[in-house]
């Protein structure tokens, strides 16, 4: 039997109760103090629109206000866990078209500027590309294809106008890749001083140094927040700054930076601390530039898929305890994505690997392939250890069907602007969902034009079907068309998912206040609830 979707929320639920996420015991809250994390390697820029990492969003987010967001103090994001942020209220109209928030008046931007109704609609003017600046970089426009026009009612009212009805629209809202822009500021300067309305100011950022903010003492928020500022100092040997958080050097890691392997090391080294290990609903995946000849051929393609061995992946980087699947992540964590016994029926995860790599051989033979004339390919990958480690058995793994690739290894700063370009073969890439709902999947990593459709995929029947379940209200039926559309993305090898990253964020004991959410590691980073017991 199917399972509902009202079982799979339910089972997700009662996962996170079991973690002690979604309660905890009150604490009296103190002020004051500065929390220093360690990060991977230089933020490309503090502009959130224009970036597609967490390497931004997870220091800059506290810079920042959504209109509405998802509750921080709740490990999973759903429809039921948006909150109000710089909207107070909101309502849509009978046809589900016009979405109409109502603004908090009294807010200031870190300049001393009012935040009106117009800075809302500025803000969406650049990322539907209709406005007269631009953004340099602008993956997420994609999420907006179905917005019509943004229209402010006075100073504070805003209407959202659709082309058509998407209940998932108010999610899109609420992560954190969707904070309001002053519009004051042009983008340019966004990306090197970014000014919010958020409980922290931008300091200064230093190239392979360090990231700091202040505190906001005029936040509209009162009381919040407890800290004084928080600091991100850049290392970017993975071994190096484990080590000086368990030294004690830093109260937190890095989002989600603690590998399965590596986490067995933390504890057994400072068992004091506190660590949450859990998926992070970032998929690790094979591109492949279509548009890149002999990988315009889909026979290649199809051979490249049915040579990845994804169990040895799972054991290797994960100690069994990554996750396969499709482009979404599965139950418990996740709602959207194949089950087990769907996804067992997809084309191309079939556990015979010596079969499936047969296969592939001999596709790779009739296209003139073999033994004494090999392949050769740069395997091009972000110079980061999460990147590195897969993107080598990879390689490896493409030697069985005669595939010779060499590591091209891309610093933070230029590799989504590469891969936007089709600047590159093959590569091996992680792809994060801001949002745990299909309508951010689809439209950012497999619509026709958007600029995270890394590989040029493209079909007008997938794009049909992509908006016959936007327009679905959740539910079992939007679920079985949801896993249907997933089942087609991977055996077309739109982008081929190899796994879903299971890893860990820890933390010293006297960090309070912080919730680590389950099925997106975008959206917890506002640290206006964080307090240091000390």
């Amino acid at each position: 039997m199917k399972p509902t979707f009202s079982t799979l929320v339910a089972g997700a639920t009662l996962v996170l109760l079991g973690t002690g996420l979604a309660a905890g015991v009150a604490e009296a809250q103190k002020q004051g103090g500065v929390l220093k994390f360690y990060h991977r390697g230089t933020p490309p820029s503090g502009s959130i629109h224009e970036e597609a990492t967490n390497s931004t969003v997870s220091p800059y987010m506290g810079v920042f206000n959504n209109l509405v967001m998802y509750d921080q103090s709740v490990a999973t994001n759903s429809a039921d866990t948006i909150v109000p942020d710089l909207a107070t209220e909101w309502s849509w109209n009978d046809a589900g078209t016009e979405l109409t928030f109502k603004l908090r008046e009294g807010v200031t931007f870190h300049d001393g500027k009012p935040f009106t109704a117009k800075d809302v609609v500025c803000t969406w003017n650049l990322v539907l590309g209709t406005a007269k600046a631009r953004l340099r970089k602008n993956p997420r426009k994609s999420w907006y294809k179905n917005l019509e026009s943004v229209s402010a009612n006075g100073d504070h009212e805003v209407t959202f106008t659709l082309k058509r009805r998407q209940p998932a629209f108010l999610s899109l809202l609420a992560g954190g890749y969707s904070p309001v822009y002053p519009c004051h500021v042009p983008p340019k300067k966004m990306r090197t001083h970014p000014i919010g309305t958020g409980p922290f100011k931008f300091v200064e950022l230093k190239q392979n140094e360090h990231v700091k903010f202040t505190r906001n003492e005029n936040y509209w928020k009162e009381g919040r927040p407890y800290l004084d500022g928080h600091e991100w100092t850049i290392i970017k040997s993975r071994s190096t700054r484990v080590l000086a958080f368990v030294a004690g050097k830093f109260d937190m890691t890095f989002n989600s930076d603690v590998t399965v392997p590596l986490l067995k090391d933390v504890k057994e080294q400072a068992p004091h601390v506190v660590c949450h290990k859990g998926p992070t609903n970032v998929s690790t995946n094979l591109i492949v530039n279509q548009d890149s000849p002999p990988f315009d051929n889909a026979d290649i393609r199809k051979a490249m898929v049915l040579t990845i061995d994804r169990d040895a992946f799972i054991q290797i980087l994960g100690h069994g305890e990554t996750i396969k699947s499709g482009s979404l992540l599965p139950p418990p964590s996740g709602v959207w994505g194949m089950p087990p016994d769907v996804l067992n029926k997809v084309a191309g995860y079939n556990p015979d690997v010596a079969a499936n790599r047969e296969e592939a051989r001999k596709i790779m033979e009739g296209l003139g392939y073999g033994p004494d004339n090999r392949l050769q390919v740069k395997v091009a990958t972000r110079n980061i250890a999460i990147y590195r480690d897969p993107a080598v058995i990879l390689i490896d793994h493409l030697k069985e069907i005669y595939v010779d690739g060499e590591l091209e290894t891309v610093e933070t700063s230029n590799w989504h602007a590469k891969v936007a370009r089709k600047d590159y073969q093959v590569g091996l890439n992680l792809t994060g969902i801001g949002v745990d709902d299909p309508d951010a999947m689809f439209y950012e990593n497999y619509a026709c034009g958007s600029q995270r459709n890394y590989t040029g995929y493209c079909k007008q029947e997938m794009m049909d079907l992509f908006e016959k379940q936007s327009m679905m209200d959740n539910g079992p039926e939007r679920l079985e068309l949801v896993w249907e559309i997933d089942k087609r993305l991977q055996e077309d090898a739109a982008r081929p998912i190899i796994f879903n990253n299971v890893a860990a964020t820890c933390w010293q004991p006297d960090v309070k206040g912080f919730t680590m959410m389950t099925n997106s590691v975008y959206n917890g980073w506002r640290l206006e609830d964080v307090w240091l017991d000390r």
